[in-house]
């Protein structure tokens, strides 16, 4: 099948997997995860109404950026960088992402904060939790966060970012149904986050990005609003 379909497919899937946890069809959007894809490839999704791509590395984020650009200049088209970011590619990240989705140290916060305030900006992100504590992983635990609240609200205060949600990077398991744990952790530990933050006058948005291409419908029967998918649109990578 071709990338459309498999597109199509997936978003029949997600309405399903939405409906069946009594949420409305349209509180779930796929992120097209484009990391190795040409982005010619990209131009037949863009045709079928999508308009969102995530990116894992700056450098490939701004190339295919670039392209897109080119290859059709009146669409209208959002880089997520869901990576991680090294502080040396931090302006190069706030210049060419929509949103940046791996924060996961309150120093990357607050270099965004200062570049995008320099160039008269604001830029989105999401923070990157590590709520399965996988050494291998970056990200704050839970409780890191909810004690990280008081620099972050210091951070916003200040101009130049927008905090839309939350973001974890799930363990590999046997079957898409052992993910399901740490998708429950992490809408767990966004209501303390959010009760945190909302005591400190801090807005963390609703955004919940979990689950990726072997265990999307589980992550959203467990809360996510963004699924981010690679393979099960584009196939297997080489």
């Amino acid at each position: 099948m071709n990338p459309s379909a498999l597109y199509q497919s997936a978003q029949a899937r997600v309405v399903a997997a939405a409906t069946r946890s009594g949420r409305s069809s349209d509180a779930v959007h796929i992120l097209v995860v484009s990391k190795t894809v040409a982005a010619e490839r990209l131009v037949e999704l863009l045709d079928v109404g999508v308009t969102a791509f995530g990116e894992n590395r700056v450098q490939e984020l701004e190339e295919k950026r670039a392209a897109l650009r080119e290859l059709r200049p009146h669409s209208e088209v959002r880089w997520e960088l869901i990576g991680p970011l090294q502080s040396n590619k931090v302006r190069r990240a706030v210049a060419a992402a929509d949103r940046i989705s791996s924060v996961d140290r309150i120093s990357v916060l607050e270099a965004i904060a200062r570049i995008a305030r320099e160039e008269g900006s604001e830029r989105h992100v999401a923070i990157q939790v590590n709520v399965d504590g996988d050494a291998a992983k970056a990200g704050f635990s839970a409780a890191e966060l909810r004690a990280a609240i008081p620099a972050i609200g210091a951070v916003v205060q200040g101009g130049g970012v927008i905090i839309d949600g939350l973001f974890t990077i799930g363990r590999l398991t046997p079957t898409p149904e052992d993910s399901r744990a740490t998708f429950a952790s992490l809408r767990n530990a966004a209501v303390e986050v959010r009760r945190t933050a909302a005591e400190a006058g801090l807005s963390i948005g609703p955004l919940l990005s979990m689950g990726m291409s072997g265990d999307y419908e589980v992550a959203v029967e467990e809360g996510a609003t963004q699924v981010r998918l690679g393979s099960a649109i584009f196939g297997a990578r080489a």
